[in-house]
């Protein structure tokens, strides 16, 4: 035990990026389980932690599918890396002497933040309403609408990659799924792809992705608090995936197909600042019952948004389509979006009853 928290080394992580780090992981998370809580350290490494170990469909009878599993219980567990995440780490198709500032050199993503990588090959998941394959999760539960399992769960300086083969230029994994976890606090931590998204020498670039991925998943339906700081998804067909009591001080969402995604949040959204650029759609609704949640009306504020409509580059799939996209009007609130870079088209699809003013 290290001063206020155990440490992965201690239950056999190696970090060395070879060794399956997955039964080790799971040892520290089932022991502050057992213990009621506790807070579990990554020490840094360049190479990562690596999560090999194929996904579970069931804990205990319960539908879980995941690589590393929350256990039941009133506990509290934060899972913490050395140091705040670089944001950024992956970009989209640009070589080098195009964008200097870019920390990609031909298709290598940098490794100066703590990061955890699958390289298991999930299985496609083509239905919408069906539970994703993701790195971790909770099982679920039978507390409230959202099924919750898991009362509290944190993480904080930790970025996590899911796989990208680069013959389907598509991610099958979901990176977080933290749905039947009721309480959740996420700081200075970013959910991506173990790739680029394209690689300007081998002309591939991110596909439109016929499975329901999505970067980091919070909690579902009659949930207590949901706490982001400082927190980046990339890659993904969903950034992140929201319902009610959410508040978040600094997004920065990356070519997903659709950025920010509500389900259910009667009770009051707020956003401080999202930095969206190159995605197709920025702010949405669910039209379905998305990995189960059901569909309700979406009370929420975002504050600022500075945006990038990424028309005209790389990926095609990360060109703005529609900023606002909620077809059967259940938004409700305000936006206020400025221009970055990019054209002066700010295409919606919403009601009235979605204040959106531009900066």
């Amino acid at each position: 035990m290290s001063a206020f928290g155990f440490n992965v080394f201690d239950f056999g992580a190696r970090g060395d990026g070879k060794t399956d780090d997955t039964a080790a992981i799971q040892r520290a998370i089932d022991f502050c389980a057992q213990r009621g809580g506790g807070r579990i350290c990554f020490p840094y490494t360049a190479t990562g932690y690596r999560i090999a170990s194929p996904g579970v469909e069931e804990y205990k009878g319960k539908p879980v599918r995941a690589q590393l599993i929350i256990p039941p219980g009133a506990h509290n567990i934060l899972l913490e890396g050395e140091m705040p995440c670089r944001l950024l780490n992956a970009y989209q198709v640009r070589p080098m002497s195009v964008t200097s500032f870019t920390p990609t050199v031909f298709g290598e993503i940098k490794n100066n933040n703590t990061f955890l990588f699958s390289d298991w090959d999930a299985p496609e998941v083509h239905d919408a309403e069906k539970r994703p394959w993701s790195i971790i999760a909770a099982p679920e539960g039978n507390s409230c609408k959202g099924k919750f399992s898991v009362t509290q769960f944190s993480i904080k300086n930790l970025e996590f990659r899911v796989p990208m083969d680069q013959g389907r230029m598509y991610p099958t994994q979901t990176a977080v799924n933290l749905q039947n976890v009721s309480r959740v606090n996420i700081a200075d931590s970013q959910f991506c792809l173990n790739e680029t998204v394209g690689d300007a020498l081998q002309n591939k670039e991110l596909q439109p992705n016929p499975c329901h991925t999505a970067g980091l998943i919070l909690s579902g339906d009659q949930n207590d608090d949901n706490v982001l700081r400082n927190v980046a998804v990339q890659g993904f067909r969903y950034g992140i995936v929201a319902g009610e009591h959410v508040v978040a001080d600094y997004l920065y969402i990356h070519n997903c197909e659709e950025g920010l995604t509500f389900h259910d949040c009667s009770h009051l959204s707020t956003i401080g600042h999202i930095v969206a650029q190159h995605n197709r759609m920025i702010l949405t609704t669910t039209r379905e019952h998305l990995f189960g949640m059901e569909k309700g009306p979406c009370y929420v504020i975002v504050q600022a948004l500075d945006c990038e409509d990424g028309i005209g580059l790389r990926p095609q799939v990360s060109q703005l389509y529609c900023a606002v996209y909620d077809p059967e009007k259940r938004l409700h609130g305000s936006l206020l979006w400025h221009m970055g870079w990019g054209g002066d088209s700010f295409p919606t699809q919403c009601s009235e009853q979605f204040l959106i003013t531009q900066l």
